[in-house]
């Protein structure tokens, strides 16, 4: 087949390159064209995608793959094309920003042909993909879908840095707006993966149609939002074992040591493109939905939480030298979506505080693009959060925050026989005595 992969992200491109490794010829479109002429030249753009570089090397060389920025030269004649587009939330308002998405749709239907699939795996608010993409692929190509060609929506269900393993053991979702539509995918998407023995799944792992576009927009949103809700969850009752003498990791253990509960970790802030995200997208239609509203709440004020914490272990932090630890959103991934790191250092700044950012897998002049001040391990301090659960973080202690007077731990990494005599406050364990 040929294939046309519109947006080579995080994602795309190793969607990109999994279709290209099963023999299908492959032309990936992005707007960025600093991105196209290094996946041209057979190299990463990114570090830390395990399995990419590798296959870079080995397929692009071969012609299975090739990057442009020009939609004239991937779409017309294309079996398939899947849409990976970033779809942004407006931080203020909740609100969708269908911008990026609305400039790609209109792109592939100028150069759109008769008898191509066109799945979209970028999540979508509930009915997105029969209410607007598809009237918008109509009108820009003059054809009618269902006749000329499909749309299904499949979302993606992979995680940055495993996207090859993820691919393989999760069930691949898809949704059309016909059976013949759904048809297609199906055999696409049997023709592009491969997949992992599940014999923990009652329906097996493979392919599974949901009979509709929107259960399968509903189903990507549903999974995420669960784990949002959980966490909130897990966070509320971590900041009441605080003030009730109670360890919440004890709790939490014990509470899932049966099979009913599955109460996921308290920690200083959810972060990545999908948690954070995927929630405001299900209440653009579902705005009355109050448990989910009430969860992406409380993680929001999970970082405030956390300089609480600091303040009440060192005092006034007015002047104080604060260093976090930890810019990347989650440990070992070098991603700074909608990271804790941005509302922390802001609730540290309003308090007075001096604040530096360290993190092992950016540079000092990568954070200072950020605006922050780097950090460096061993120099002088007088306190210091930890804000991403790197591994190189749980060995610490005193003697690698010199002067270190108070230590929050937000994600419950740090042991506290390391800080002997400094305060150590972990999100959900109350303070001895």
């Amino acid at each position: 087949m040929k294939i046309a992969v519109v947006a080579l992200g995080k994602i795309g491109l190793p969607l990109a390159v999994q279709f290209a490794s099963k023999g299908h010829d492959v032309v990936g479109v992005d707007v960025n064209q600093a991105l196209v002429d290094v996946v041209n030249e057979g190299r990463e753009p990114f570090p830390g995608e395990a399995e990419l570089d590798d296959r870079l090397r080995e397929l692009v060389p071969a012609g299975r793959l090739r990057a442009t920025s020009d939609y004239a030269e991937a779409v017309p004649g294309a079996d398939a094309v899947v849409v990976v587009v970033p779809l942004f939330v407006d931080d203020a308002t909740w609100q969708p920003d269908f911008g990026w998405m609305d400039s790609a749709t209109r792109s592939i239907a100028e150069h759109l042909s008769p008898g191509t699939l066109v799945s979209y795996e970028t999540t979508l608010p509930v009915g997105t993909t029969r209410t607007r993409w598809t009237p918008m692929l109509e009108e820009g190509s003059g054809l009618v879908e269902g006749r000329d060609f499909h749309v299904v929506f499949s979302p993606e269900r992979v995680l940055t840095g495993r996207v090859f393993a993820d691919l393989r053991k999760y069930p691949k979702l898809i949704g059309g707006l016909s059976a013949a539509g759904a048809e297609r995918a199906r055999a696409f998407y049997e023709a592009v993966l491969d997949f992992d023995e599940r014999p923990d799944l009652e329906r097996g792992n493979g392919v599974w149609d949901l009979g509709s576009a929107e259960a399968s927009e509903l189903a990507k949103l549903a999974e995420t939002t669960y784990r949002d809700v959980n966490i909130g969850l897990a966070n509320q009752f971590a900041r009441f074992a605080e003030q009730h003498g109670i360890d919440v990791r004890q709790v939490i253990d014990a509470s899932n040591s049966q099979p009913y509960s599955h109460i996921h970790k308290p920690g200083i802030a959810v972060g990545g493109h999908c948690i954070p995200v995927y929630p405001r997208l299900y209440l653009f239609n579902d705005p009355d939905a109050t448990v989910v509203r009430a969860a992406r709440e409380a993680n929001m004020g999970m970082p405030e939480h956390a300089t609480l914490l600091l303040e009440g272990a060192y005092g006034d932090l007015r002047g104080a030298r604060v260093a976090v630890l930890g810019a990347s959103y989650r440990g070992a991934v070098k991603e700074t979506a909608f990271s804790g790191v941005f509302p922390l250092v802001d609730a540290l700044r309003a308090r007075g505080a001096e604040v530096a950012v360290h993190d092992p897998m950016y540079s000092d002049a990568e954070l200072e693009s950020f605006g922050w001040a780097p950090y460096h391990l061993g120099d002088a301090v007088d306190a210091a959060v930890v804000q991403a659960d790197h591994a190189e973080y749980a060995g610490l202690g005193s003697a690698d925050l010199p002067g270190v007077r108070a230590l929050v731990d937000g994600r419950g990494i740090t042991d506290p026989a390391r800080f002997e005599g400094v305060p150590h406050r972990v999100i959900g364990v109350a303070v001895a005595g």
